[in-house]
């Protein structure tokens, strides 16, 4: 028998830990238990099973617990199991149900405090955009530009508080690191916050950090031949604390310059060098990773997390994913501005999501301010425009063994999206919002 090539896993707190079926054999066993089973033997044929197909999936890369669990409900339901299939999904969603109300301690989901996450559940609750019915009554009585307004308005408001917690800080900070998943839409949130500093008489300046991609060839490459963008190795960690050192000396640097073309990249290209009343701006996917800025003390540092903190539920109590939030707005900016296919985006995922798993979760809970970019109207509007890719790509990718992460992704986003009403007409939302960073319209250059 060939050996699995999985030694490791991502749990939701980001922390790596070594995989061990015989968890999934317990899981599977308890839910046959729950239904008034009792053999063992059953539970084990069926994560063997769930292990092949892991193993097709991602072969020596680490997926993530919630990546398992997706794939032994899809075998528990493709096998036959559906009243076993029923308790498993009822068991973790009561787990997450558990996660969400527990209060006597500091929660977190994606080590987001979970104080962070019941205000933005209260908010939604509060103008009735925290379920698919809710949007869709909104919509049907023709509230939907108010809550784009009211959308917008909570987000600027949140934009101008981090401004706030940053200008407290006084001259310490010398440093601002915006940091978030792909999507969550750091660079409209530092443009944002950017406008309320300069009033302040401060200015950000940013250092590209993408200049600093390594050669393409030198970034690992997989069985589908995709790179690997998504790796704080695929940067060189070592030069950027350099010329950041020296930026904080007074000194001028020159930043390399990475070419997306051709793949590859110039040294000494791009002058910078950081004023007193400036302060500089790294933007980057892994800017919570300590290996990227370990040159330069804490207290010099103010660290910003976004993140979609969506809280919108179907009406099964199923709350939509971040991520799979996010994908969406990818799967349409990659359409508009970079001459991806939608499908490409969705297959290219499982990378992004576990390299945030991995690269970023872990840091979150030693930030200083984390923003809430979900804007609850966007979903409407990202249907319209996506939900026809869904079940073309859920044909495409049934059946083939390595792309199954896709075709479970697709099916997910698809079941939560049926019920909700799409909206065609977005001239309700204005230039300077958030998601035109993504539907393009935007009156902001990216």
């Amino acid at each position: 028998m060939k050996l699995c090539p999985l030694k490791q896993i991502i749990k939701r707190d980001g922390t790596v830990v070594n995989y061990d079926r015989d968890r999934i054999d317990t899981a599977i066993f308890n839910a046959i238990v729950s239904t008034g089973g009792s053999d063992r033997r059953v539970a084990e044929e069926l994560s063997q099973i769930v292990e092949t197909r892991l193993c097709e999936m991602y072969g020596a890369s680490i997926p993530t617990v919630e990546d398992i669990q997706d794939v032994v409900e899809a075998v528990l339901i493709a096998r036959g199991h559906v009243t076993t299939a029923r308790s498993y999904i009822q068991y973790r969603h009561e787990r997450a149900m558990s996660r969400r109300n527990r209060e006597d301690t500091c929660e977190f989901s994606d080590n987001i405090p979970y104080k962070k996450i019941y205000e933005v559940l209260r908010w939604n609750m509060i103008h009735g955009c925290n379920s698919i019915q809710g949007i869709n009554k909104i919509i049907e009585e023709d509230r939907f530009p108010q809550l784009v307004k009211d959308c917008n308005k909570r987000y600027s408001d949140e934009t101008a508080s981090a401004a706030k917690h940053i200008l407290k800080r006084g001259d310490d900070v010398r440093i601002v690191i915006v940091a978030g998943p792909s999507s969550s839409g750091k660079t409209t949130s530092m443009i944002k916050i950017s406008e309320h500093l300069n009033t302040a008489g401060r200015e950000l300046v940013a250092i590209n950090i993408d200049h600093y991609f390594f050669d393409l060839e030198m970034h690992p490459k997989d069985e589908f031949g995709d790179y690997d963008y998504e790796t704080p190795q695929a940067l060189d960690l070592e030069l950027i604390n350099k010329h950041l050192e020296q930026l904080l000396n007074g000194d001028t640097i020159k930043t390399p310059n990475y070419d997306f073309k051709t793949g590859k990249r110039e040294l000494n290209v791009h002058e910078l060098k950081l004023e007193p009343h400036q302060l500089l701006l790294i933007d980057s996917l892994h800017g919570l990773y300590g290996g990227m800025t370990e040159s330069v003390p804490s207290k010099n540092k103010f660290k910003l997390y976004v993140e979609t903190l969506g809280q919108l539920s179907n009406d099964n109590g199923i709350f939509m994913r971040w991520a799979d939030n996010r994908l969406m707005r990818r799967m349409i900016r990659d359409s508009l501005f970079r001459n991806l296919r939608p499908n490409q985006t969705l297959t290219h995922w499982h990378y992004v999501r576990a390299s945030e798993m991995k690269n970023i979760i872990p840091f979150i809970a030693n930030v200083d301010f984390v923003l809430n970019s979900a804007m609850p109207y966007e979903l409407p509007i990202l249907k319209n425009r996506l939900f026809h890719y869904f079940p073309d790509a859920m044909l495409e990718f049934k059946d083939n063994p390595k792309r199954q992460d896709a075709y479970l992704r697709a099916k997910r986003v698809h079941e939560m999206l049926t019920p909700l009403r799409e909206v065609a007409n977005d001239s309700p939302i204005p230039p300077d919002s958030l998601i035109r960073e993504f539907i393009g319209g935007s009156q902001y250059e990216y």
